[in-house]
C-alpha cells in the first residue's frame, strides 16, 4: 500500500501539535488532519488498512504527507479549517444543509444600499440577515423595507443630480437619494440604519427611536411625516406580535443542539436564541458516504457535511491519540456533535453558551471552548443541561432532529443505501453510485427512432433530469463487437440491421449527452447503465473514449436473462433475483424504457399527423401549398418530373424534392 512508503517519513515527525496534509501523485490534498502530537497521530494510519473501504481508499491515494506545526492545538484547529475551506479536501467531513433558504443582503458596501434577495452569505462588506423559512417571508420584509423605510430598489448610480424622482417616490416605496434637494445623503443613511435594525430583529430599538422621530416631527408641526412615522410603527408591531418565537425569561443568547444519529446518516438542529427568543432554527445533514474515509482513529461514519450558505468548510474529528476503532454507539453522536460544531462555528459567531445533548470529552472541551473563546472575543462555554427551562429548550432541539431524520431517513432510504453498495461491491466501484444515468433506444425498424436518459440520485429516481433526444442518423464510425468494420461498411448480414442502428443510435446518444455535460462542467455520472448487452455497451464506450471520459463506469444489461455486461469482465455477472441492487438496477432500466416508449409514441403520433413534404429540407408551408395546389396531392408531387416541379417552387427546391422521394424508393 502507498502508505508504507511513508513509513520513514512519519517516524521522523515531531512530537507537537501540529496539521497534516495527505496528497495524492497529482499533488491533489486528500486529507487535513489536527495532531496533538503529530508522529503518534500520522502513525496509526500505518495500520488502518482494512478498517473499511473507506480508509482503504485514502491509504490507496495518499502519496506524499506534508506537516505544518503549531504552537498549540487551538492553532492547529484554526489551520485546519482554513486549511480545508481554501482546498476543500476529497476525503474530509463536511457539513451540509439541506435548503437553501434565501438570505436578504443589505448592500453597506455602496454608498447608497439596497435590500436585495441572496442565496448564499459572502465574506464582504455587506449586512446579511436570514434564512428566511420559508421563502416567500423574505421577499415580504424585502417589500416591507421599501414601504417602511424608503430603500431605493433600483440598479442606479446615485449621484443627486436627477432632475426628478421616479415612480416610486410617488407611491412612497423610495424617499428618493437620487435628488439631492429630497433627501441628503445623511437622511438615507438614517433609513438604512433603521432598515438594519428591523432586519437584525431588534423592534424594540427601532420603535423607540421612531416613537421620538414622529414626537419630533409633530411638535415641529411636520404632520405628514408624523403620519407616516406612526404608520411604520403600526407596521412593525404588527409583524412582531405576528412572528412566531419562543420566549423565555431566562434564556438571554445561546445555541442549543439537537442530534440524531442513525445508520442512514445524522441530522443536527441548531435553535439559535438571541434575547431570550429563538430566532432562528438550521437543519445541517449528513449523509452516510463511503466515498469519504474520515480519520481513522475518529471514523463517523463517513459522513460528508456542508455549511449552510457559506464556504465548504470541512471538519476532521478526533484527539489524535488513540489507536484507531470504529465508533459504536454514542461515540458517534460525540464525533458527529463535534465536527458539526467546528464547522458551524466556523461560518457563525458564537454566543457566551452553547447547549448540547451530550457531553464531549474533557481534552476536546477545553480545545474547542478555547478555540471559540478566541474567535469570538468573548467566553464561550459547552454546557450540557440537566433540568429546567435551559433543557426542555435542548429537548426541543433532540425532538425536531429525530422528526427531521425519520422523514430523511426512512426505510426506503436504507433500503437504496444497502442496493448502492451492493452495486459499488459488485462492480469495483471506487466508491457508492450516488448518481446513476441510464440510456435506452426505441424504434421500430428503424423509424422514429428516439433515446431516452433518465437519472437516480441516492436510489430516487429525479425526474427534473430526464432527457430525451431524437437520433439524427447512424454514424459511420461506430463499430459493433467483433467487427473490424465501420458500422457504415457492415451488412446488414452482420448484425442485422435493427442492432446496427441500435449501436449507432447508442453511441450518437452518449455522445451528445456527455458533450454537453462536459461543456456545463458537469454533474457526471458515478455510474452508465446502458439497456443492450455487449455491443450497447461497447458503442456507449467509444463514444465516452472518444470525450476522454473513459474512467467512467458504465455497464449494460440484457433483458431476458438480466446479466450485467462490464468492461472488466469477459463474462456477465449473475445477480440474484431478489437482490437488492438487481432490483435497483431493473427499477431504473424500466423506468428508462417507458420514458423512451412514451416519447417514440408522440414522435409517431406526430409523423403521422404530418404531409410527407413537410419532411423535405426547404420545404416551407406555403411552397407545400403551392405543391399541393399544383399536382392535387402528395402523390401527384411524387410522380413530377424535374421541370414541372421547378416551374412551381424553383430548381433548388425542385432538386431536394427529387432526392428525397429517390431515397424513399432507393
Amino acid at each position: 500500500m502507498p502508505i508504507q512508503d511513508l513509513k520513514g517519513q512519519i517516524s521522523r515527525l515531531p512530537e507537537q501539535p501540529g496539521v497534516y496534509l495527505y496528497y495524492n501523485e497529482g499533488g491533489e490534498t486528500l486529507y487535513v488532519g489536527k495532531a496533538r502530537v503529530l508522529r503518534d497521530r500520522v502513525r496509526s494510519y500505518l495500520g488502518a488498512q482494512g478498517m473499511s473501504p473507506r480508509i482503504d481508499a485514502l491509504l490507496d491515494d495518499a502519496a506524499r504527507l506534508e506537516f505544518i506545526v503549531t504552537d498549540s492545538v487551538v492553532e492547529a484547529l484554526a489551520l485546519e479549517n482554513h486549511l480545508i475551506k481554501q482546498r476543500a479536501p476529497k476525503y474530509n467531513i463536511l457539513l451540509r444543509d439541506d435548503k437553501n433558504y434565501p438570505y436578504l443582503q443589505l448592500t453597506t458596501g455602496e454608498a447608497f444600499p439596497r435590500v436585495l434577495v441572496a442565496r448564499r452569505v459572502e465574506k464582504d462588506d455587506h449586512f446579511y440577515a436570514g434564512p428566511f423559512m420559508p421563502a416567500k417571508l423574505g421577499r415580504r420584509t424585502m417589500a416591507l423595507t421599501h414601504r417602511l423605510f424608503g430603500i431605493r430598489s433600483c440598479n442606479e448610480v446615485i449621484t443627486g443630480e436627477r432632475p426628478r424622482p421616479c415612480l416610486e417616490f410617488d407611491i412612497r416605496r423610495c424617499i428618493a437619494p437620487c435628488v439631492r434637494e429630497l433627501c441628503s445623503e445623511e437622511t438615507y443613511a438614517v433609513a438604512v440604519q433603521h432598515t438594519k435594525l428591523f432586519l437584525e430583529g431588534r423592534n424594540d430599538e427601532l420603535v423607540s427611536d421612531l416613537k421620538q422621530r414622529m414626537t419630533d416631527a409633530a411638535v415641529g408641526e411636520r404632520f405628514e411625516e408624523a403620519a407616516q412615522l406612526r404608520d411604520a410603527i403600526r407596521t412593525i408591531d404588527t409583524v412582531r406580535q405576528r412572528q412566531q418565537k419562543m420566549a423565555g425569561t431566562e434564556l438571554g443568547d445561546r445555541d442549543a443542539f439537537g442530534l440524531k444519529v442513525g445508520p442512514a446518516g445524522a441530522v443536527v438542529q441548531v435553535f439559535q436564541v438571541r434575547g431570550g427568543k429563538v430566532v432562528e432554527r438550521i437543519e445541517l445533514v449528513t449523509d452516510s458516504d463511503v466515498q469519504q474515509p474520515p480519520d481513522p482513529e475518529t471514523e463517523s461514519g463517513g459522513f460528508r457535511l456542508q455549511a449552510p450558505a457559506a464556504a465548504r468548510a470541512e471538519i476532521s474529528a478526533g484527539s489524535g491519540e488513540a489507536a484507531p476503532k470504529p465508533l459504536r454507539g454514542a461515540g458517534g453522536e460525540e464525533e458527529v456533535l463535534q465536527a458539526a460544531l467546528e464547522q458551524f462555528y466556523g461560518e457563525h459567531a458564537a454566543p457566551p453558551e452553547v447547549h448540547l445533548p451530550v457531553g464531549l470529552s474533557e481534552s476536546e472541551t477545553e480545545l474547542i471552548e478555547a478555540w471559540l473563546t478566541d474567535r469570538s472575543e468573548h467566553r464561550v462555554r459547552l454546557v450540557v443541561p440537566k433540568r429546567g427551562e435551559k433543557r426542555g429548550l435542548l429537548d426541543l432541539a433532540v425532538r425536531n432532529a429525530q422528526v427531521a431524520y425519520q422523514t430523511r431517513f426512512n426505510e426506503n432510504v436504507a433500503a437504496h443505501y444497502d442496493a448502492l453498495e451492493t452495486l459499488r461491491a459488485v462492480l469495483n466501484l471506487p466508491s457508492i453510485p450516488r448518481r446513476i444515468e441510464c440510456f435506452d433506444i426505441s424504434t421500430i425498424q428503424g423509424s422514429e427512432t428516439v433515446a431516452s436518459m433518465v437519472v437516480c440520485e441516492d436510489g430516487r429516481m429525479k425526474r427534473s433530469e430526464y432527457r430525451k433526444f431524437r437520433i439524427r442518423g447512424p454514424r459511420s464510425e461506430v463499430r459493433g463487437p467483433g467487427n473490424s468494420k465501420p458500422l457504415g461498411e457492415s451488412s446488414p448480414s452482420d448484425f442485422g440491421t435493427r442492432i446496427l442502428n441500435d449501436f449507432a443510435s447508442m453511441h450518437e446518444v452518449v455522445l451528445r449527452r456527455y458533450k454537453k455535460v462536459m461543456e456545463d462542467g458537469g454533474p457526471f455520472p458515478d455510474l452508465i447503465i446502458i439497456d443492450g448487452g455487449k455491443g450497447q455497451l461497447a458503442a456507449a464506450y467509444q463514444a465516452l473514449e472518444e470525450l476522454g471520459l473513459a474512467n467512467v463506469v458504465a455497464v449494460g444489461i440484457a433483458k431476458k436473462e438480466e446479466l450485467l455486461f462490464t468492461r472488466d469482465h469477459v463474462d456477465p455477472i449473475a445477480l440474484a433475483t431478489n437482490s437488492p441492487a438487481l432490483l435497483l438496477i431493473q427499477r431504473i432500466r424500466d423506468e428508462a424504457h417507458r420514458f423512451a416508449v412514451t416519447f417514440h409514441r408522440q414522435s409517431r403520433a406526430t409523423r403521422d399527423l404530418q404531409s410527407e413534404l413537410d419532411r423535405i429540407a426547404g420545404v416551407g408551408p406555403r411552397r407545400r401549398k403551392a405543391l399541393l395546389t399544383a399536382f392535387g396531392s402528395v402523390a401527384g408531387v411524387r410522380r413530377a418530373n424535374r421541370e414541372e416541379l421547378t416551374a412551381v417552387v424553383g430548381v433548388k427546391c425542385a432538386d431536394a424534392v427529387l432526392a428525397h422521394f429517390a431515397a424513399l424508393q432507393g
